[in-house]
């Protein structure tokens, strides 16, 4: 069993990581922050086998906490283990402004330089990772960076400010940062003559892309046209959106189109990969007697008990395939044969449609015709 001391812990990135610690049978988690005494920190600090120096300030009060909050409490946690004789392995979480001449600059390179300079001298590992703009869920807005912040205003329709649409930021996503973080806990075995290390995927940003992506993200509630989310940072980012919704808004409603069959309600739709829709039909009714050109569609009947029957338009031969919600089975609706399914038991039938493309009133490509 190895014990991971976390200060920091109760921050963004102290948040994700404790999270994922805490499924590990063979990790005993420590958590301190700012509430904690410098006993308590001391006893921590002592137990633990790694430490994840996350503590620090960005935004104090006045500029001199920079130092305090930054080099001040990395110093402090260093003299305690020389005191005590210990040789414990750290990482810290540092920022790439620590490359800039500023007050929240320099402290951060202050403390890499503690850091650095204590594992020379004891010989063991330590890592600093100069992080870019991280994101991801439980980032704080106006505080931790411009997506918590554009997340966080967007989902409440209060106005964001962009100064410089055409100017791009280094994002990294949470999830990246903190599977390194643990790898480098599982990985203290040899030697590094580099105390640096770096997030192995990064994503740059136009900021109007940001913008743009995140008010889709909003409106698709009303549109039901979700984006295709076949980038990584696509879907890390509507992830990390949706983690923004406030807590009494999860839900929304969707048009329920009634009439003497039932219902049918539209729930997703794509630009690429059409849309999926849901109906209730009622005993005795039937639905379709259409055919398309190139539309295709899936049925899946997952409550009551159906028939779905396919003719060639130009042939005579009725195929039957019976459907039931106790065993799913998927129809695909092949294109040139007209096509139904009708209730044939006593309930009210629920089915999942998918059409590869998207409803075109202009090109409906549905042509009428009995089964």
């Amino acid at each position: 069993m190895k014990t991971v001391l976390v200060t920091g812990a109760y921050g963004f990135i102290g948040r994700n990581l404790v999270a994922s610690l805490n499924r590990r049978e063979d990790v005993e988690v420590m958590k301190v922050d700012s509430k904690h005494s410098l006993q308590e920190l001391e006893e921590y600090a002592l137990k633990a086998d790694f430490i994840y120096h996350l503590a620090g300030v960005n935004r104090p009060e006045n500029t001199e906490d920079f130092m305090t909050g930054n080099l001040g409490s990395t110093q402090h946690l260093i003299n305690i283990l020389n005191s005590n004789g210990k040789k414990t392995p750290i990482l810290l979480s540092s920022s790439i402004q620590a490359e800039q001449d500023s007050p929240y600059g320099n402290s951060k390179r202050s403390a890499e330089e503690a850091i650095s300079a204590y594992g020379h001298q004891k010989g063991i590992r330590t890592f600093i990772y100069r992080l870019p703009n991280v994101f991801g869920k439980w980032s704080k807005p106006n505080y931790n960076s411009v997506v918590a912040t554009w997340c966080y205003n967007i989902s409440r329709e209060i106005p964001i400010q962009v100064n410089n649409p055409e100017a791009e930021v280094k994002l990294v996503y949470i999830d990246d940062v903190i599977e390194s973080f643990i790898a480098a806990m599982d990985t203290l075995s040899g030697t590094n003559s580099s105390d640096y290390y770096d997030i192995s995927r990064s994503f740059n940003v136009k900021l109007k892309d940001l913008e743009a992506s995140l008010v889709s993200f909003k409106a698709s509630r009303d549109t039901l046209v979700i984006s295709s989310l076949k980038s990584d940072f696509e879907r890390f980012l509507y992830s990390t959106y949706l983690s923004y919704l406030p807590e009494d808004n999860f839900g929304y409603d969707l048009e329920m189109k009634h009439d003497n069959r039932g219902w049918l309600a539209e729930f997703i739709k794509t630009e690429h990969s059409g849309q999926v829709f849901i109906s209730r039909t009622k005993p005795g009714i039937t639905r379709g007697n259409h055919w398309h050109h190139t539309k295709v569609e899936k049925f899946l009947v997952i409550e009551g008990e159906a028939v779905v029957k396919f003719r060639q338009i130009e042939g005579e031969e009725v195929l039957e395939y019976p459907v039931n919600g106790l065993s799913l089975r998927v129809i695909d609706i092949p294109p040139g044969y007209t096509h139904s399914i009708t209730n044939t038991g006593t309930t009210d039938v629920i089915t999942l449609f998918w059409a590869n493309e998207l409803f075109n009133p202009e090109k409906p490509d549905t042509y009428y015709l009995e089964v």
